[in-house]
């Protein structure tokens, strides 16, 4: 099963799991930062909502598909052969552009 049709398997489950659990409805939060506190030892500024910012980056990155180890693997592998091939292309340009000008210009 490829990438794209996995990733749908999994948000077509994840619908379905949210359809078959009702939530009660709530009333949408309010978010009022409060002024910060100097309570840390050295005069470090603790500010309240830092800590629902962190909350909110760990909630996202446990969202994200992470590609597995073969994936991981066979993509690096694309990558520095595709580097190698153009580094190779690069490289023969520039000799053969160089012998050109000596061959030309510099006699």
């Amino acid at each position: 099963m490829g990438r794209a049709a996995r990733r749908a398997q999994e948000r077509s489950d994840r619908r379905l799991q949210t359809q078959q659990r009702v939530a009660p409805a709530r009333a949408p939060r309010i978010s009022v930062s409060s002024p910060a506190t100097e309570d840390r030892p050295g005069g470090v500024m603790w500010k309240p909502w830092t800590w629902r910012w962190v909350a909110d980056i760990i909630g996202e990155l446990r969202k994200v598909t992470w590609p597995t180890r073969q994936e991981t693997t066979n993509l690096t592998s694309v990558v520095l052969v595709v580097s190698l091939v153009v580094a190779a292309i690069l490289g023969g340009t520039d000799i053969g552009l160089s012998w050109l000008v000596e061959q030309t210009l510099l006699r």
